[in-house]
């Protein structure tokens, strides 16, 4: 029997403004699901995003609010700073740990969907760098949803688009102006019910999980590798997780950091013990001096290495 989708997740990143508008021009007024749009903005900005939508879409657009009732015809933006999680008839709004070093996380509100309603999910993927909502995708097409990527050829920034393309066959791989049209058919009409496999709750527990001897890049907390199909996912004690490619990205980013703070400590220790050296008898005043000079010496070595920047291109 066919499956109505009239759950609907839409993620985006870098490029998504204008994609999203693309998206939601084409969706009919009398859609009969409800839309939820996270899109990774900085935690303290004004976002404008549901005003964006309302002028381009038929449907009326608007910041998420904890406890809103799920409504059809309606589309739910994930506010800043806030996980957008989506549970059986409301959802909420989490401030619980960052996922893929973002918060909204495409990934929570995907899963979480995927947990509360299962088949009748359509998951769609747009625009952004690195791999935020392919775990998310992974989620809803192993609940038996239906998971829609936006052509990776059309996409301002495909990272996100071709993360998820690598790592599971996706149902559909439509350019933007078909987007829309095929949300509407997949809500109205549906298709034939997907494979589902076993549920293992919205935290995927049942999955095969390993500490490892890496830390979390923002707390320093014990990771966990985490099996999720032929992919990984890092996840602290805290609740921070990561795929492979963000995971590496921040440790590449965290490895400069703490470079850059030892520098500055190593300088500023030399300029401590030059500075009181003639506080003191001339035995201790001549082993600062000494200390003084290796840690400048220290300091040059480690100066040297910025001009070989660690950071690299993670497509």
């Amino acid at each position: 029997m066919p499956i109505k989708r009239d759950v609907i997740v839409i993620g985006a990143s870098a490029g998504g403004v204008e994609a999203l508008e693309q998206v939601v021009r084409t969706l009919p007024v009398d859609l009969p699901a409800a839309v939820f749009v996270v899109m990774h903005v900085p935690p303290r900005s004004v976002s404008l995003l549901p005003r964006i939508l309302s002028k381009a879409a038929l449907l009326p657009a608007f910041h998420a609010q904890d406890g809103d009732t799920i409504e059809p015809g309606r589309i739910f933006v994930a506010p800043p700073d806030y996980h957008l999680v989506v549970e059986r008839g409301h959802v909420h709004l989490g401030s619980g740990p960052k996922e893929q070093h973002s918060r909204p996380c495409i990934n929570v509100t995907f899963r979480t969907a995927a947990a509360a309603y299962g088949e009748r999910v359509a998951g769609v993927l747009l625009t952004g760098e690195l791999d935020d909502g392919t775990a998310g995708l992974w989620e809803i097409e192993r609940r038996g949803g239906v998971t829609v990527v936006q052509n990776p050829e059309e996409a301002a920034f495909p990272s996100m688009p071709l993360s998820a393309l690598r790592e599971m066959e996706v149902d559909h791989t439509v350019s933007l102006a078909d987007i829309g049209p095929l949300l509407g058919k997949l809500a109205t009409n549906g298709v034939g019910s997907s494979v589902k496999t076993e549920d293992e709750g919205e935290e995927g527990l049942g999955m095969d999980s390993q500490l490892t001897d890496l830390t979390c890049p923002e707390c320093r907390g014990t990771i966990w590798e985490i099996k999720r199909g032929n992919a990984k996912d890092y996840r602290c004690r805290v609740g921070h997780t990561y795929s492979a490619k963000s995971m590496l990205a921040e440790h590449v980013a965290t490895q400069e950091k703490t470079l850059y703070s030892a520098l500055v400590a190593l300088e500023e220790g030399a300029s401590l013990m030059r500075r009181l050296a003639d506080d003191f008898d001339s035995e201790l005043a001549t082993r600062l001096r000494y200390a003084a000079a290796e840690r400048e010496e220290q300091a040059k070595t480690i100066r040297g290495l910025f001009k070989h920047p660690l950071s690299f291109e993670i497509g």
